[in-house]
């Protein structure tokens, strides 16, 4: 566990697509009119939301970017920052990009190495549903325990200058197996990450959930989430009451599991959680489901990780 004495979120930008503002996606900066933001092809599209995000954080001030996407070797990521004149540092965790680039942002702030720096993803449901599943095009039917990645892309700065939103503590989590080979099924194959470092978390710190207004988990899904209810009560005895799902949370009326994608649980979380009163201490748990054509192609089991942040919020 890490603990953070001055390190304060003090501004963000999201974008969401189309569909997402069609599906009730509401305070965000930018609404993409369609998924290709006059770009030719959905990564160039993606990597153009970053710098978008990028440009409209970036001050003389800021000394450091640190995030990543879902396209292969960082495509949108190092295609926005390459003309940005700031040092820039990729992350992959697949959706658990969110916390383990904040983490890694935040441990660069205490440490005094930098006074501000920015935390940006994005996902494209176009480019990582053509590089993990199918293209949309190809029309492929999808079984209901699935997610469809959400386009949308989030940029957050953090900075030693004090804020009502303060990141207090984070605890890595590792990679464990899910024992899982379907890549459609990614709620099942986080959940168990999910609970191994809320766990580790809560001993570390001497705390229960009870001690915490939300805790938000990243895009287990609705069938991901209830297996994470369903696991802390069967194997720990903790009946979770204040948790919430971004991923299922996300796309509410949606007929499959929910969304998923690297943007989507800061960006609910910017957008919506840090503003209602009755959410002062934040939980945040990233979620990763950490699979690749390659390793789905092979028949092997997913190996999972989950990275938690501590929020507190002055109302």
């Amino acid at each position: 566990m890490f603990s953070f004495k001055d390190v304060y979120i003090t501004d963000y930008f999201t974008i969401a697509g189309p569909f997402e503002r069609k599906s009730g996606i509401k305070n965000c900066n930018l609404y993409l009119e369609d998924d290709y933001y006059g770009e030719k092809t959905m990564e160039q599209a993606e990597a153009k939301m970053q710098k978008t995000v990028i440009n409209n954080l970036r001050d003389d001030k800021t000394e450091l970017i640190v995030g990543g996407d879902l396209t292969n070797q960082l495509t949108a990521f190092a295609l926005s920052t390459r003309s940005i004149n700031i040092p820039s540092m990729g992350m992959y965790s697949a959706c658990a990009t969110s916390a383990s680039s904040l983490i890694t942002l935040s441990a660069f702030i205490q440490s005094k190495l930098i006074k501000e720096g920015i935390f940006i993803t994005s996902s494209h449901n176009l480019a990582a549903e053509k590089q993990f599943r199918f293209p949309v095009e190809y029309g492929a039917p999808k079984p209901l325990r699935s997610t469809s990645t959400a386009t949308a892309a989030v940029g957050i700065k953090l900075s030693k200058t004090p804020s009502k939103i303060k990141i207090v503590s984070a605890t890595l989590g590792k990679t464990i197996d899910s024992y899982i080979k379907d890549a459609h099924n990614m709620g099942a194959v986080m959940a168990i990450g999910a609970v191994d470092t809320l766990m580790k978390h809560l001993t570390t710190t001497k705390t229960t959930v009870k001690d915490y207004n939300l805790i938000l988990t990243g895009d287990l899904g609705k069938v991901g989430a209830e297996i994470f209810k369903e696991t802390l009560k069967q194997e720990h005895n903790i009946n979770i009451k204040n948790h919430l799902d971004a991923g299922a949370e996300f796309y509410p009326n949606f007929e499959y599991a929910g969304a998923s994608g690297t943007a989507v649980q800061s960006l609910l979380l910017v957008t919506k959680y840090i503003h209602q009163k009755k959410y002062k201490k934040i939980l945040f748990l990233a979620t990763g489901s950490l699979h690749s054509p390659v390793l789905v192609n092979q028949k092997n089991t997913i190996p999972t990780v989950t990275h938690v942040l501590y929020l507190e919020v002055e109302k």
